[in-house]
């Protein structure tokens, strides 16, 4: 049986992700899956509104995340492609509530059958399951409009080393004839049996919450193709595609200051080094990586630089999903909760995009509201004589 017919097989019999379907919205917020702070984060400015946004959801699975590109982009069109006819099923009934969702059954390698080029594509747990990642990615460019934005999920080794091991210890015990039954049956086992103290039942801990659903305990260990990177094959894999990269989506964990900054010439050494060399050393250091997350972008890409009078001159835009709001301890878009002083309240709540930003910001420093934009609380829009 060739690698994509076997993916296939599995997530016919066990579609992923697992998570219940509900007539309400997505809960929380992922910025990552909002075309707007998508491109706020990787060219620094709150797009231009437009009637035309295309979306791509390339390998949808059960629909999780095409459920949260409609919710977060109800402007846009979303086409959610995947191989799974079961999962596609799945997706559907997921997204019955949004009339700007679209299905196909089709394989990532096939992607040139759909019409058109998107303005933002979404492959997140796709390409490390192909018999070919290079092929998948090249075909995702070549769906990228202009300016178009590309977010990637993708495995990492460092941090899937003790998942590596477990599937081999799987593959050695199981069935052949029943690979996948047997094989959730002989995983199951193993952690049952395995000592507290054991390296791959700890490591475990981290997915465990997860993990007690036999689709997702299934997707990490019995997995039939599977590729993980480092960040020198990692890279290779993007300069394959022909787009730029934009940045890693967690860019919190890719600062070396955090590791190295208590000496200071060990950070000024690593300062030195190219942008590659030092995401290989964070990893090396830090080599807990399960998965990478990314963007790219095609050309032409142009980002906005906030100097002081180009703040002030922006208009500015409350970020809509705010929660709880309206209060003045609120969670950003990590999850971090961040304490407003009633000026800065005062300023999100007029943050509506009409009124320049030094018309309302009162007593709040324009320090503070770099920090607000950090904290993805906030969005700034050139002003006209900005763009001219």
């Amino acid at each position: 049986m060739d690698i994509t017919r076997a993916v296939q097989n599995l997530y016919e019999r066990y579609p992923f992700p697992p998570d219940p379907v509900s007539a309400a919205p997505p809960p929380g917020w992922n910025w990552r899956w909002s075309y707007s702070f998508a491109h706020s984060f990787c060219l620094g400015a709150r797009p231009e509104p437009r009637g035309d946004l295309r979306i791509l959801d390339a390998g949808c699975g059960t629909g999780v995340g095409t459920e949260y590109l409609a919710y977060l982009n109800p402007e846009a069109t979303v086409v959610a492609v995947d191989l799974s006819e079961a999962s596609l099923a799945i997706a559907r009934r997921r997204c019955t509530k949004f009339a700007n969702v679209q299905f196909q059954q089709l394989s990532l390698t096939d992607l040139d059958q759909l019409p058109g080029q998107f303005d933002l594509i979404n492959c997140v747990g796709v390409l490390h399951h192909l018999a070919d990642p290079t092929a998948g990615i090249r075909a995702l460019a070549a769906k990228l409009a202009p300016g178009g934005l590309l977010h990637i999920f993708v495995y990492g080794e460092l941090g899937r080393w003790e998942i590596r091991l477990m599937q081999e210890a799987i593959r050695l015990l199981a069935q052949p004839d029943d690979r996948l039954g047997d094989g959730l049956k002989v995983g199951r086992a193993l952690f049952e049996a395995l000592p507290d103290n054991n390296r791959i039942k700890q490591a475990d801990q981290r997915w465990i919450l997860e993990n007690h659903n036999d689709a997702c305990f299934v997707d990490m260990y019995l997995q039939v193709q599977e590729v993980r990177y480092t960040i020198p094959t990692l890279f290779d894999l993007i300069g394959a595609s022909g787009l730029k990269f934009l940045g890693f989506s967690n860019p919190d964990f890719w600062q070396i200051d955090r590791l190295v900054g208590r000496v200071p010439w060990l950070g000024e050494r690593a300062a030195s080094l190219g942008e590659q060399e030092r995401y290989r050393l964070i990893e090396l250091l830090d080599p807990v990586v399960a998965h990478y997350e990314f963007f790219l972008g095609r050309p032409p890409l142009e980002r906005t630089v906030w100097s002081d009078a180009a703040i002030e001159a922006a208009l500015p835009f409350r970020c809509p999903y705010i929660h709880p709001w309206p209060e003045k301890q609120v969670f950003d878009h990590e999850f971090r909760v961040v304490d407003l002083t009633d000026a800065e309240f005062a300023f999100l709540e007029r943050s509506d995009g009409r009124l320049p930003v030094f018309q309302i910001r009162g007593e709040v420093s324009l320090e503070r509201i770099r920090e607000l934009l950090g904290h993805f609380l906030l969005q700034l829009s050139p002003s006209s004589t900005m763009r001219a």
